[in-house]
């Protein structure tokens, strides 16, 4: 994970609950049925809006996102290098036994070392990217829905929570 990204969190955090916690008692500005309403209806919506297995994916990959550390261009040039001389020097067959995390870099070895021409490799390599960027809209398509659900749901628990206090 991106320190900054950490930081950033739990600092909005911090200052959020010192905020409350310096205005008075903390308890004034918790309202579980207003809370509920706006966690649970904008899952709701979601789950309504989206099959099960979309909004599961979408949670494991925000896991993948701030679990893992981003890719450095560098190392990915580093890396392009070192391929060129491995099949400099061991031949274009060395490439299949090439050790990466990357499905995509591990696919594209395979396939020169199986010696495909030039446009099967173009033609597999922009399927898996496109495959890849549907996968990743569906993703991000999900975090989309929420963010604008949750403020209509947080419209929806302000009016209940002042018609309560109101009929008081």
């Amino acid at each position: 994970m991106d320190f900054a990204s950490l930081i950033g969190i739990f600092s909005g955090f911090a200052l959020i609950i010192s905020a409350i916690l310096l205005g008075g008692d903390a308890n004034t500005f918790i309202n579980i049925p207003g809370m509920m309403i706006v966690f649970g209806g904008t899952i709701a919506a979601t789950l309504l809006t989206f099959p099960l297995k979309d909004i599961l994916s979408a949670f494991k990959s925000a896991f993948i996102v701030f679990g893992t550390d981003k890719q450095q261009p560098e190392q990915l040039i580093q890396n392009m290098l070192q391929l060129t001389q491995l099949s400099r020097r061991k031949g274009l067959l060395a490439l299949s036994e090439v050790k990466t995390n990357s499905p995509f870099l591990k696919r594209a070895c395979n396939l020169i070392a199986d010696a495909s021409d030039e446009q099967m490799i173009r033609h597999v390599l922009r399927t898996e990217i496109n495959s890849m960027k549907a996968r990743h809209f569906n993703v991000q398509d999900v975090f989309k829905k929420m963010v604008t659900f949750a403020p209509a749901f947080g419209m929806l628990g302000t009016l209940i929570g002042l018609i309560q206090m109101l009929r008081l």
